[in-house]
């Protein structure tokens, strides 16, 4: 039987992206996403319903995501659905999380102003150098992520 995983969301960013690096130098950014659905009730009342989405991106994608967008701008993520599963340490309940893994992202609106609005965003600190490692393509490629037994620094 076939499989098919893909998720477009567009929304505004809940917080700044936090990105941080995985031991081997992988670029990992966390972003909260806010998506609105708006409708018309049967007595003509405008609803609002927001679904709120964590999302993952990783690589060269990851630190632009972190160097240009924050907090209320709007974003494209297409990408795929990812089911973490653990065991809670307190209660030791078995426990779930569905987020997304973005595959590609794209900037909506302007930073300094449009949509999202807001100044320009403060430059962030630079990459750590790594040992001549060639630099990551534009474009998501498999492999991308860090293997499940790499430990994401969050």
């Amino acid at each position: 039987m076939a499989n098919f995983n893909k998720v477009i969301l567009l929304g505004n960013l809940t917080r700044d992206p936090e990105l941080r690096y995985t031991p081997k130098g992988t670029a990992v950014a966390k972003l909260g996403l806010a998506v609105s659905r708006v409708w018309t009730n049967e007595a003509g009342e405008k609803k609002e319903d927001v679904t709120f989405v964590d999302v993952d991106v990783f690589g060269r994608t990851a630190e632009n995501v972190g160097q240009y967008m924050r907090k209320g701008r709007p974003i494209l993520i297409e990408g795929r659905l990812k089911l973490d599963q653990w065991d809670d340490k307190q209660t030791g309940q078995k426990r779930s999380k569905l987020s997304v893994v973005a595959e590609t992202v794209q900037f909506l609106g302007s930073p300094g102003g449009g949509e999202g609005g807001g100044a320009a965003p403060a430059p962030r600190a630079p990459r750590p150098a790594a040992a001549s490692a060639p630099a990551p393509a534009a474009e998501p490629v498999e492999g991308d992520e860090p293997p499940e037994n790499d430990d994401v620094p969050f």
